[in-house]
């Protein structure tokens, strides 16, 4: 990977107007430049894995990428948004700068595979279900398709029923397969299947704790966290996002235990 600043993965989880997209990445692009960071403004044109089906998933595909190419080109910030289908690869990679690949689509060989012919990073989000060695045959198939360029994000592991741990030797075990590694920050908060009442359920609190414990393993290449201006009237995720008037205080913090763990 050519750049090789810590980088952050940032944004709504899913696009809920484009004025709200416009906001959000001009706020959090500014956030980002206060720092030695690489910047990406993250969200999802399709929830395709809602926990109802009447849930709210987003604007879809056509309507989505046009808002996100008007936030790349209007706001100038870069994109990364996800695919869950291998035919949506190429529409995707002509907005988006990473692809990215969602945590239960993780071995999906024709995704993998379509997601590393566009040419672009690709994001893999590690499967709840997943060891981090069982990783390495993700990037075996990753690196006989020719794709070089790619990362591979820990966002929790299943334990019980409905709740998810993560367990920070994991990301030092996932940098041993030889790539960059991510952290998903507010996905490993959420209490999967959508909790006890089948709503909107996750415990954003933990999100900054799990952060700077994670940055603290000095394995990591960049945070994957989803902020919003008010997750109590989010659309999707409320409760795992962190609170865009917090973002900087946490990211303070974060490049403060970096400078420390480099020492």
């Amino acid at each position: 990977m050519t750049n090789k600043k810590f980088k952050l993965l940032a944004g709504p989880c899913v696009i809920e107007s484009e004025e709200n997209i416009l906001f959000l990445a001009e706020a959090l692009k500014n956030i980002a430049s206060k720092f030695d960071i690489d910047f990406f403004f993250k969200a999802s044109w399709d929830k395709a894995n809602r926990t109802k089906a009447t849930n709210y998933r987003g604007p879809g595909l056509d309507e989505g990428l046009r808002i996100l190419a008007k936030a790349k080109e209007e706001v100038g910030v870069k994109i990364v948004t996800d695919i869950h289908e291998p035919y949506q690869a190429k529409p995707v990679s002509q907005v988006a700068d990473i692809v990215q690949i969602p945590a239960f689509l993780c071995r999906q060989t024709d995704l993998l595979k379509a997601a590393s012919d566009t040419g672009k990073i690709v994001n893999i989000k590690k499967a709840q279900f997943s060891s981090p060695e069982e990783m390495n045959n993700v990037v075996s198939k990753m690196e006989y398709f020719g794709c070089k360029d790619f990362m591979l994000c820990e966002r929790g592991n299943c334990f019980g029923y409905n709740n998810l741990v993560v367990d920070m030797t994991g990301l030092v075990r996932l940098a041993k397969l030889g790539h960059p590694v991510l952290f998903d920050a507010t996905h490993s908060v959420q209490i999967s299947g959508g909790g006890f009442n089948y709503g909107n359920s996750g415990k954003s609190e933990y999100v900054p704790y799990l952060a700077k414990a994670a940055v603290a393993t000095g394995v990591l290449s960049g945070l994957f966290m989803e902020v919003h201006n008010d997750p109590s009237v989010a659309l999707c995720d409320g409760s795992c996002m962190l609170r865009l008037e917090d973002l900087e205080k946490l990211l303070e913090q974060i490049m403060r235990i970096r400078e420390i763990v480099a020492e």
